[in-house]
């Protein structure tokens, strides 16, 4: 009998290579998105499941945000803001087709073919949750900072120059110019 963690394991990545699929076949930008937050969504379930809570909540709200600010850039600059008009979401089909069929392959391979190294005999050798989120927290701290920190400001320089190129400059009424 399978446990509650694969069985929610399996089901959240199902959902999660079917609403992947379902970015590139849908026909509208808007439908494409929330097919990728789902699907992304779905991996953060798959977090909650291997029991890396921290992890799991942080992509959820991670991809939450993400789509968000790609659904308002959708609205500023899209000629169909709703994106329900047809088009076409797939280019170079063939090329695509082949790209992915060639990574699947080689990410089998290496998933197959590699070493990879025993885990923990029993339980009590796997270190705690609050342990795992110190040391995460160590990491993204310590010498990854800079790069955290570089792209956060990144974005956020983009996002008030698209901001600021979106919105019409303000007319005086001539109330004020008397």
């Amino acid at each position: 009998m399978i446990s509650w963690q694969t069985f929610f394991m399996a089901f959240f990545g199902i959902a999660a290579i079917v609403f992947g699929a379902a970015v590139f076949v849908t026909s509208s930008m808007m439908r494409s998105a929330l097919a990728l937050l789902f699907s992304q969504t779905a991996l953060g379930a798959m977090f909650l499941a291997m029991q890396a809570e921290f992890l799991g909540v942080l992509q959820i709200m991670m991809m939450a945000t993400e789509m968000s600010i790609m659904a308002i850039f959708m609205v500023m600059f899209m000629m169909d803001p709703g994106g329900l008009g047809d088009m076409d979401m797939s280019h170079q089909k063939r090329l695509s087709i082949l790209a992915g069929v060639a990574a699947a392959v080689f990410s089998a391979v290496i998933a197959i073919a590699a070493h990879w190294p025993a885990g923990p005999e029993t339980l009590s050798e796997v270190a705690s949750a609050g342990a795992q989120v110190r040391a995460l927290g160590v990491e993204l701290l310590g010498r990854s900072m800079l790069i955290f920190e570089t792209a956060g400001v990144t974005i956020l320089t983009a996002m008030i120059a698209a901001t600021a190129v979106a919105i019409p400059p303000l007319q005086r009424s001539k109330a004020h110019e008397s």
